[in-house]
């Protein structure tokens, strides 16, 4: 596991100087597997009506639920990498 949250680690640190900023579901996709990953399943309330990029967030998060820490931090730094 620690080779892995090193991998984690790296790409956290990689997502801040990506050549291109991504387009909004592949940031909504970084967001949902760095929360996934660092603090596991989604819960709370969804936010309401009118926090529309709160409720994205959410609902984004709410996908991944039931995925384990490592496969989060896997398919994240996957994704950061193939950003590169």
């Amino acid at each position: 596991m620690s080779a892995l949250k090193a991998a984690f680690d790296k790409a956290v640190a990689d997502s801040k100087s990506l050549p291109e900023k991504p387009d909004n579901m592949t940031l909504l996709k970084i967001y949902a597997l760095y929360k996934q990953a660092s603090g596991g399943d989604v819960d709370g309330k969804r936010p309401g009506f009118t926090d529309m990029v709160g409720r994205a967030k959410f609902d984004a998060w709410a996908e991944l639920k039931g995925k384990s820490t490592e496969e989060a931090m896997q398919a994240y730094t996957d994704l950061i990498e193939s950003l590169k």
